[in-house]
């Protein structure tokens, strides 16, 4: 079960409001379940535009290198040094700890292009 109040996409990455027009990204518990351990994150810098479903970076675990796309468009105010530091925060806390970046969101309708828990737990079961 994926927490509530998260929003999903179907590359498996997350978007939670943090307020208004801010947001944290960043990847799934089913993504980081599959992609096992995560060694490597190339995440984009503080001030990049990033476009809805666009890719944004590249994530590395021991198994393979898969890229990154964010949920909305915005521009990224901050990356997560410590996940960056330490990518296995990612498989350890994918909700919590292991968020990604904060967008400042250009357009926040874009936000209901996206799965709500409920929705991304139906379309997860049907993968596997």
């Amino acid at each position: 079960m994926n927490p509530k109040g998260f929003k999903f996409s179907k590359e498996h990455e997350w978007l939670y409001l943090v307020s208004g027009d801010t947001a944290k990204i960043g990847v799934s518990d089913y993504a980081q379940d599959h992609l096992g351990d995560i060694v490597f994150l190339d995440l984009p810098v503080p001030g990049s535009i990033v476009k809805q479903f666009g890719k944004i970076g590249e994530i590395e675990s021991v198994k393979a290198v898969s890229d990154l796309y964010s949920p909305v468009s915005g521009e990224v105010l901050e990356m997560n040094q410590a996940a960056i530091d330490n990518p296995q925060l990612i498989n350890h806390d994918p909700y919590g700890d292991g968020w990604l970046v904060k967008l400042k969101l250009s357009k926040p309708e874009e936000i209901n292009a996206l799965m709500d828990s409920e929705q991304y737990d139906r379309f997860v079961s049907q993968l596997d």
